[in-house]
């Protein structure tokens, strides 16, 4: 095995996690089946750290590349697929032996597959958490409170769904929007709490935008910029949750809030009259219009709910689909046009969202607004009642307690 002689830093944890991805996407985008040349790569990895520190190669992804395909070669215990193999893999890693411009599609190719139509939601994400992000089956099912067992089960069926020659393509109808909302879910999950999800969501969104003409993906891109950039002041130093109009402003990151608006910005400027902005576009609007605000007070209402009104026209039952966004749009009618009319908008939304901890939460905000202490209470307290999570079960109930002691 060809190696060079000058010493040469062995790769990191970062960089290693950057190229595994690549490596396995070129195996699969080659007609590996997916599960076997994940076995294949993870055997190539331990070779990896046995023989690397005395002797580094001078292509690290054409070696584990080479080591995989042997893996693979010999695991078929068949001359004719070994000869077949031989043909287009060369034994001995060379520098140069694999296209650089080839090394973000490869990525993005792997998490097209990780997101196949035919995978549920939950698989595509664990999937390309696991194949994509590099995180090992523990790390998934901590992050969704779920036990590694069932996890790896999850993943393994994934696995078996793809398994054989890939059957999509980048290019195919569809596929671009699984890969925005498994993106988005990504995110969702690391923003609760998992910053490591996070960054992963908002690096593999930004490889897409370079791949990808889609405003969508921008939009998408933008939105969780200008999400993240808020998180150092959403918690306070005990680690409970500060609600946007508490925040520390000051604690905001400026400079991710500018590339997000950057970003956004390039989307919108694609769109004509029948090319509208789709939702990641003008949730991103909706996030840049509060990051601007120096204040609470000085937030752009009116804005804000004509951004919601073009949220809601997209679908004809956002209301199931995405009722975040109906109860956002609420409190936006609430600033805007009062909190009875905010409070009208909740009651048409009971019999579908009123078994929600988010229904009652809104609720106790627009009481509060409208000055109706304890109607908010009553609302809060509800509210905590039927939240799962431990962080915002306690911050409703000191939000209660709060309305109460007026």
């Amino acid at each position: 095995m060809r190696v060079i002689d000058e010493p040469v830093q062995p790769l990191d944890e970062s960089a290693l996690r950057v190229l595994v991805p690549r490596v396995l996407a070129g195996l699969v985008r080659r007609g590996e089946d997916f599960d076997a040349a994940e076995d294949a790569l993870q055997e190539a990895l331990l070779e990896a750290l046995r023989v690397w520190p005395g002797h580094p190669p001078r292509d690290p992804r054409a070696w584990l590349t080479a080591v995989a395909t042997r893996r693979l070669v010999d695991a078929r215990r068949s001359e004719a697929a070994r000869q077949r193999r031989e043909e287009t893999t060369h034994a001995e890693p060379r520098a140069g032996g694999l296209a650089v411009t080839e090394e973000g599609d490869d990525t993005l190719f792997l998490l097209f597959c990780c997101c196949h139509p035919d995978l549920a939601p939950a698989s595509q994400v664990a999937l390309t958490l696991r194949a994509v992000g590099g995180l090992t089956t523990q790390e998934i099912a901590d992050a969704f409170y779920v036990p590694e067992a069932t996890m790896a089960q999850r993943i393994s069926r994934a696995k078996r769904t793809l398994a054989g020659p890939p059957a999509r393509r980048l290019d195919q109808p569809g596929d671009l929007a699984v890969v925005l909302r498994v993106l988005y879910l990504i995110y969702t999950a690391g923003h609760g709490g998992r910053l490591d999800l996070a960054g992963e969501a908002i690096r593999l969104a930004r490889q897409l935008t370079l791949a990808t003409e889609e405003p969508e993906a921008r939009g998408l891109l933008a939105l969780m910029l200008l999400s993240h950039a808020r998180l150092p002041a959403r918690l306070d130093p005990e680690g409970r949750i500060v609600t946007l109009d508490c925040q520390d402003r000051g604690l905001w990151d400026t400079r991710e809030i500018a590339e997000g608006v950057r970003v956004l910005q390039s989307a919108l400027a694609m769109q004509t009259q029948e090319r509208r902005p789709g939702r990641y576009q003008i949730e991103a609007a909706i996030a840049a219009l509060h990051d601007d605000a120096a204040g609470a007070q000085e937030t752009d209402w009116p804005q804000i709910l004509a951004w919601y009104d073009d949220l809601v026209a997209l679908t004809e039952d956002l209301v199931r689909q995405d009722p975040a966004a109906v109860l956002g749009r609420a409190v936006a009618v609430g600033h805007v046009h009062g909190p009875a009319a905010g409070l009208r908008e909740t009651a048409r939304l009971r019999e579908v969202l009123g078994e929600r901890h988010r229904w009652h939460a809104v609720r106790g905000h627009l009481h509060e607004l409208d000055g109706d202490l304890p109607a908010a209470a009553t609302a809060y307290a509800e509210a905590a009642r039927r939240a799962a999570n431990v962080a915002e079960r306690d911050h409703l109930v000191r939000q209660a307690a709060r309305a109460r002691a007026g």
